[in-house]
């Protein structure tokens, strides 16, 4: 090749664009974007949901034991409430048992929810309870324990060993969001709940759990953007109820509270709390939901803080739908403390698994404030 050719193409090169050049990966959502995309939606509201015969995500999302009756005749039920979206866990385990039938039952998923007007946020990872999950048949769960047979996304196996994380996780991520990337079915990506949840640091859980999660959340953001999907991207703080001081806020809720397209949070709390919690995430100028609060026993109530989370546009997925094989009408202490029978006050959920409604009262509030 002559020099002038070389010269000439060197030019061009310059002239494109650095991202042309570098692949650079697609950047956080400017807030104005973030809000434009916010002023398309209805406030939201919806539930954390799991089908009322599953005890954990590998349950919801085997083959086997992929109940889609159920799940349509559940999400009939949401939308009678006028409830239009939920919040749905994954796990990379029913991914890499059956990447296409997984897909598969993803999509049939999503045509059920869209039938009902209900649109989806996907939960792609999850750090709460149990760090060794196994994929195969489940266990039964254990006699009036919350959440007895929930199951972490990795497990342990896997957040402990980096060097697995580009073969079990990358592709994974890519693959979930590629695939859907464009469909409207899904409202947003939660890459990771509670990233730095440890469990009350019970014995079986790594003991920089943290530290390593944090690490693989970083790469995460960066596989999520690179799989370019439409739809925002978040991962919600839940430690504390106040992030107002950047000086306070931990490395992972830096992390989480910097990379977000979308503002998420936890709050169980009484609705005092629950407004210190908004007010304090209003100057990222962006879009905040709340992805989990109503713990019945601790003030977390619907009478108590949806009216406020519709006042404040904040979208609201309370934790529970149908009571079921999840065993979340029990409190969190059902884990150190006996429950003979069912408590006299759900900790969550909102129908019995014959449709009844737990209290009449909260179902016509939600149907009320929901518009429907």
């Amino acid at each position: 090749m002559s020099c002038a050719r070389v010269a000439l193409l060197t030019l061009l090169l310059l002239a494109l664009p650095l991202g042309v050049l570098s692949g650079d990966t697609p950047q956080q959502w400017s807030p104005e974007r973030a809000n434009a995309w916010n002023a398309k939606q209805p406030w939201l509201v919806g539930s954390n949901f799991i089908p009322s015969t599953a005890i954990n995500e590998l349950e919801m999302w085997q083959a086997g034991t992929f109940d889609l009756p159920t799940i349509d005749r559940e999400l009939g039920w949401a939308e009678g409430l006028g409830m239009n979206t939920m919040r749905v866990f994954l796990h990379n385990l029913a991914w890499k048992q059956d990447r296409a039938g997984f897909l598969d039952r993803m999509g049939k998923f999503l045509e059920v929810a869209d039938k009902h007007h209900i649109r989806i946020m996907f939960v792609l990872l999850d750090s709460v309870w149990d760090p060794n999950p196994q994929i195969g048949k489940q266990r039964v769960p254990r006699p009036h324990v919350h959440n007895s047979g929930w199951l972490q996304a990795p497990g342990a196996g896997i957040l402990k060993d980096p060097s697995s994380w580009p073969t079990e996780i990358e592709p994974y991520i890519k693959e979930v969001v590629g695939h859907f990337r464009n469909d409207r079915r899904v409202l947003i990506w939660d890459l990771m709940n509670e990233p730095d949840n440890d469990n009350g640091k019970k014995a079986s859980e790594l003991p920089n759990k943290a530290e390593a999660a944090q690490q693989l959340l970083e790469k995460v953001w960066v596989w999520a953007r690179e799989a370019k999907p439409t739809q925002p991207l978040t991962s919600g703080v839940w430690r504390k109820q106040d992030w107002s001081d950047d000086s306070k806020l931990s490395p992972m809720e830096h992390l989480q509270l910097e990379n977000s397209d979308v503002i998420t949070f936890h709050n169980y709390d009484p609705p005092e709390k629950i407004q210190i919690s908004i007010h304090s995430l209003r100057r990222f100028n962006r879009p905040i939901i709340c992805t989990e609060y109503m713990a019945r026993p601790r003030g977390s109530t619907f009478e108590a803080i949806l009216p406020i989370l519709k006042k404040e546009r904040v979208g609201a997925y309370n934790w529970g739908f149908v009571s079921g094989k999840t065993q979340t009408i029990y409190p969190w202490d059902s884990w150190e403390k006996q429950y003979p029978d069912e408590p006299p006050l759900w900790f969550h959920d909102i129908f019995r698994p014959d449709g009844r409604p737990y209290d009449t009262k909260e179902t016509d509030l939600i149907r009320k404030l929901a518009e429907k």
